[in-house]
Order: structure tokens, then sequence, then C-alpha cells
């Protein structure tokens, strides 16, 4: 053995003597052999996805007890993978592209999405720096920045005008969960330098802001972050602002705080929140958090992508006076996940909080300033290349037919609703907005409120036990309510229609 250790070249002339070829993982052959399987099966996925149960009937540890639950010792011809994938894997797969899922947001794709990410993989690149993969950090500011025209967001909020650099700009990140805790970090690091705390110490005098239709991972971002629990107000929203929030109470909320020596430091206004996509009025919000010199963080990580829309673009109004702003094309701009693109009026607030600067980083484009290193926009170092497939999504379907997906899922979720508004045995629990709608079977005859939450309940697990849709369900107003949510990118009307007819059917059965 020691002879082979000192010539690398003879030991492998002895390895290949033997008859077994070096292992080469990259081999362009096996690439392109494995890929065409790869793209086989998921055009095959595509085809028959509609046949498969939405929700799969799979036990806790079934996998492994298929799989086993040691890895394998020795390599097997990549058709075993293949052939597991099938018999295993899709069976206990809840079918998020399939066009009978109706339930939390949608979680759109596309074939140039697809093309996209697969590339981005294929080539693997960690574009931490500009300098580190150029293509990649040009790539996703061009990409941000064209996303940010179609929104008719200001410059400000533009990496690049024309102009030159601008003072904004933004960054793609994992999920709507990062963009929060990154912009946190930001407006608790401004706070605290700006009451004059030395460190941290100021720290328990923070406070932060959102109504309680807000997503819950707001108020997990804020606990990172380091906020006190305590200082964390959720503040109640009623029928008589559509569950958004009130820009009053907030006002009277934050005022108290002020007074009572608290600094009020962060505000999360939502355009769509997850429940029954609420529209938080954005100017009024960003109006009151300029009295206490707040950050305004706006998560619109589902309607976001309505607002391309013209007829949609008015939920957005008064975003010139916030901080950042949030929206996830992942769920309803046909990019496959992970895509979440933050934008931020000021930059440097940003990377004054989150920039590393080790010696084997360093170099000349993030010395000159011209660049904006993406790792110091966010919480780790290392970043995929996400901003190929949201290029290739603008670039291949252009504004037009992105519109026109928006628009035609809007118009199913309308149809829709017009079905449960004729139908007396059931209600509209908050007024549509975008492709959600939120109903339930009212409290008919004799039936109590409790009666009728128990009745939504069960028609909601009849529903989904069918494997031919698959809802999910809030609480608003204390009461059990089921969201019908539009927008798999499968689905065409007739889905719709068969989901209705569904529902109808069922109702009857449990009410008999």
């Amino acid at each position: 053995m020691g002879s082979m250790d000192a010539n690398p070249a003879a030991a492998f002339s002895a390895f290949a003597a033997d008859g077994k070829a070096p292992f080469q993982p990259l081999n362009p052959e096996d690439v392109r052999a494995y890929l065409h399987k790869a793209v086989d099966f998921i055009s095959d996925y595509y085809t028959n996805i509609e046949s498969m149960p939405v929700l799969p009937n799979v036990k806790p540890g079934y996998l492994q007890n298929e799989l086993g639950a040691s890895p394998p010792t020795y390599s097997a011809p990549f058709d075993v993978s293949m052939k597991e994938l099938r018999t295993s894997v899709v069976p206990g797969m809840t079918h998020w592209a399939s066009p009978n899922f109706f339930a939390f947001f949608p979680s759109t794709n596309s074939a140039a999405a697809i093309a996209g990410d697969l590339i981005a993989s294929a080539m693997n690149t960690v574009g931490f720096t500009w300098q580190a993969s150029p293509a990649a950090t040009e790539m996703e500011v061009l990409a941000l920045d064209w996303l940010a025209q179609l929104l008719r967001l200001p410059t400000t909020f533009m990496n690049r005008t024309s102009s030159g650099r601008g003072t904004g700009g933004g960054v793609i990140l994992g999920t709507t969960s990062e963009a929060m805790l990154v912009t946190l970090v930001a407006a608790r690091d401004a706070a605290l330098r700006r009451s004059g705390s030395v460190g941290v110490s100021g720290l328990p005098r923070l406070t932060v802001y959102a109504a309680d239709q807000t997503h819950s991972t707001f108020f997990k971002a804020c606990r990172l972050a380091g906020f006190d629990p305590a200082n964390i107000r959720s503040i109640p929203t009623g029928p008589e602002t559509d569950y958004g929030l009130d820009p009053a109470k907030l006002l009277q909320v934050m005022q108290a705080d002020a007074d009572a020596g608290l600094v009020p430091t962060y505000i999360c206004a939502t355009v769509g929140t997850t429940s029954s996509n609420a529209v938080d009025p954005v100017g009024a919000v960003a109006d009151v958090a300029a009295m206490f010199n707040a950050w305004v963080h706006v998560d619109a990580a589902y309607a976001g992508s309505a607002c391309i829309c013209p007829e949609f673009r008015h939920h957005l109004d008064g975003v010139e006076r916030v901080d950042s702003i949030s929206m996830s094309p992942h769920k309803w701009l046909l990019t496959c996940l992970d895509c979440t693109c933050l934008y931020v009026r000021d930059a440097h607030r940003l990377s004054d909080s989150l920039e590393t600067n080790p010696e084997y980083l360093k170099n000349d484009a993030t010395d000159s300033g011209e660049v904006t290193d993406l790792k110091d926009m966010q919480v780790g170092v290392g970043r995929r290349f996400r901003g190929l497939k949201l290029w290739m999504v603008m670039r291949t379907y252009g504004t037009a037919k992105l519109q026109e997906h928006i628009r035609s899922d809007v118009a199913m979720a309308k149809m829709f609703e017009d079905f449960v508004r004729a139908d007396d045995r059931f209600e509209i629990v908050v007024p549509r907005n975008f492709a959600l709608v939120c109903f339930r079977i009212k409290a008919n005859g004799g039936m109590t409120e409790e009666d009728a939450d128990e009745a939504n309940r069960v028609l909601m697990d009849n529903l989904n036990k069918t494997g031919k849709a698959y809802l999910a369900h809030t609480v608003v107003g204390d009461r059990f309510v089921l969201r019908f949510a539009v927008g798999s990118s499968l689905q065409e009307e007739r889905h719709v229609r068969s989901a209705w007819e569904l529902i109808k059917k069922t109702t009857s059965e449990i009410m008999a």
C-alpha cells in the first residue's frame, strides 16, 4: 500500500487494470442519461397528477419501512432509485401541484422555472460575493429590478436606476420568514442607535407591532431577533375593517408604549393575510410609523404577485413611504420554491447589520463600492443561484402572460364565490380578495354556531378523505372557516366546478 500511496498515477492504473471504472459522479453520459429519465418522470408526473389522490394515505415511518433503515454500501443502477421513487415516494406525497389542491396558498410552478432551477442546480454556483460569481449577482439584481418595474415600485427600491446605482436594492431569500428576520435585525439596530443604547442594553425597551391576522412566522422572527415576547404587540382586528389593521388602534398602542418609555421599532403590514386575505392599509400604517421613526415592512408574500396587474396595484399605495417590502413569486408567480424577493429602501441599513468581511472574501470589486455582496443582505453566507429561474419566468412568458395567469385565477375564484352565494346553506365570511374564498356552512334552522363549526369540520375532513380535493381551514371571528384557494398552475375552470359539486354533495350527506 505504501508504494501505491507514493505514486498515485500507478495506483490509478492498477485500479483501472482491475477492470473497475473510477467513480465519476459527474460523468457527462450519466448526467445526460439520468436527467433524461428525470425529465421523463417529471413530464409523466404532470400528465397523471390529476388522477392521483391529493392527500396520501400513509403512516409516520412508512418510508423507512419500505426503503430500509440503513444506507446501501454498494452502488445500484439509477433505474432502481427511479423505481423506488415511483413506488414508495410518490404515493406518500401531498400533491401541491395537483389541480385539485385548494389548501393554504398555491405553490405555483412552470416549465421555465423548472428549467432555470435545474440549470442553476447543475452549475451549483455559490454566489456569496459579486466576485464569487459575477453573473449570479448580476442576474439576481436584474431579475429583482425587472420585477420591481412590474410591481411599479418606486426607483428607491431598485438596485440600478437610469442614473446608475441606487441607494435601495433587493435580495432573493428562501422564505418570508427570512425577509422578516433580516429587516427586524436592521430595524432593531437602528432603534438601539437612535435611543443611545450601549450595545444591546436597550433591547428590552424595543417594541414591535402587527395585526392579529399577521402570519405566525412574524412572531417567531421577532423572538429570533431578540425582541422580548412581552413587547410584541398583536393588534386585534374585526369585520369593521375586513380584518385589516386599523391605523387608529395602531397609533393608540404605539403612543401608549412611547409614553411608557418604550421605543416603537417595527411594524409589519400585510397585503393578503393567510387566514382571510385581509389587506392592511399600507399608506396609513406608514403615516403612523413616521411619528415614531419606526421601520415599516410590507409582507406581500402571496398577494404581491397580483399587483403586477394594474387593477390590483392600489393595494400597495403608499409603498414609497415604507422601509421594506417582500413578496414570494414561488406562491403565485409561477416560480418554484424557494424565491422570496425582499426590497429595501436603504440597502446600507440592511448590510450594516448583516455584513461579514473575513480576509478570504476580500476582493477589489467589493472594495470598489460598485457592487453589493448579497451575503450581506441575508442570514447566512452561502446562497443558491435563485435569480436564474425568476429571470427565466419573466423572460419566457412576458408581462402579458403573467398578468393573464393572475386574472384567470381571480376569475375562477370569483366563479366559486358566486356558487357559494347562490346556495343558502353557506355564507361568505369575509369579502373575497384576490383568489381566496373564505366560506362556511352557516347556522341554519336550529343549528347553533358551535353546531355549524362542527359541521364545517366534518365537511372538510370528509372532502379531504376523498382524495379528490384538498381544502384547509382557519378561524375568523372565533368561527371555523373553510379556505378555498385557487391558483395551482394546472387548475382550470372544470376543476373548480368539480370541487364545488363535491362540496355540495358532501354537505348534503352530512346535513342528512
